[in-house]
């Protein structure tokens, strides 16, 4: 039973870093955007 809940906290805690990342590259997806030169064509 302790394994089990074992491997459930460290499905959630990889979960929430994979999710931390995820933010972290559309941030800087947004980032990009906003300091990209005005594409005027």
């Amino acid at each position: 039973m302790k394994k089990l809940l074992l491997l459930v906290a460290l499905a959630g805690v990889g979960y929430l870093v994979y999710r931390q990342i995820q933010a972290s590259k559309a941030e800087d997806d947004l980032w990009t955007e906003a300091t990209a030169p005005p594409n005027l064509t």
